[in-house]
């Protein structure tokens, strides 16, 4: 199985052995948990003479479905948007607090991510739902930094739209290129995802070390033209990682990982989602200054 560029993918429960591509979608409700045979009901083991037949409850879980994903996934964007509406709400009311959910809410969310990632509670419902209330208190805050002339922004909410807009609009064409296979995920190809991601994290990083000693850092965030360049590099990195998450959900519904994995993929897609977001949010906001 390839593996995702989105670190929470790569630890999802799935099924050793299964390969090849599989259809977005073609996970079969109630198989066995991982992939192994339900007992049919009603069916008793072998048993001897005279000795009572032993029933054998079903098992708790169900396997993962396309609905789950797609339920999953609704649930945790609609409690981040509430949040983020709550958020940008209470910061339009106080711009004090603006600073604070940005950067409260964006390490809690950071924190939240290696917590579900490295501690294998991807899965987790409470875990994925107090990252979306924590990334909706984020983004409501920055976005109205983006947009308040106090913060340096243009002023106006029309731009936080056209980031919404902009960012389900990629979202949905990936998916119409990965159900059409206009570009298949192999393994070069998550390669070369997973190198750029590396890059732009390095590069970001170095950005933010340099910003201590030189004004404007390398460049990167001052709304010129190399920071421009690379809104757009990183824009299609989050793009193209998409296809990634759209793989890896496939192979965990073929693999019949258990119904509660879709946490996990809706909590991968989330994460990218998010970055998409902000990316998108910051290169408009570079053409609205100008």
């Amino acid at each position: 199985m390839r593996t995702s560029s989105n670190p929470v993918f790569r630890r999802l429960p799935r099924q050793e052995g299964v390969g090849g591509y599989a259809n977005f979608g073609s996970g079969v409700a109630g198989a066995g948990q991982f992939g192994q045979q339900q007992q049919p009901y009603g069916q008793y083991p072998p048993q001897q003479y005279g000795e009572a037949p032993q029933y054998q409850a079903p098992p708790a879980t169900r396997s993962m479905t396309i609905d789950d994903v797609v339920t999953k996934t609704g649930t945790t964007l609609a409690v981040l948007a509430v949040s983020a509406v709550i958020s940008y709400v209470l910061t339009n009311a106080n711009t004090a607090l603006a600073p604070a959910f940005v950067i409260g809410g964006g390490l809690v969310g950071l924190v939240l991510v290696l917590v579900a990632t490295f501690g294998n509670k991807m899965d987790n419902p409470a875990i994925v739902l107090a990252y979306a209330v924590a990334e909706g208190l984020f983004l409501g805050a920055l976005s109205f930094m983006f947009t308040n002339v106090e913060f340096g922004g243009a002023g106006g909410s029309a731009l936080i739209g056209q980031a919404v807009l902009g960012t389900f609009g990629v979202f949905a064409g990936m998916l119409v290129v990965y159900k059409t296979g206009a570009i298949r995920v192999t393994p070069r190809f998550t390669r070369m995802i997973v190198g750029a991601l590396i890059g732009v994290l390095v590069l970001a990083l170095g950005n933010l070390v340099a910003s201590f000693f030189i004004d404007g850092g390398l460049g990167l965030r001052d709304g010129g033209p190399i920071a421009i360049i690379f809104s757009l590099v990183c824009i299609a990195i989050a793009a193209f990682s998409f296809l990634l998450d759209f793989d890896a959900a496939d192979q965990l519904i073929r693999a019949q990982a258990p119904e509660k994995a879709a946490w996990g993929v809706a909590f991968g897609l989330t994460v990218t989602l998010v970055w998409l977001y902000v990316e998108i949010l910051r290169l408009l906001s570079y053409f609205q200054n100008d």
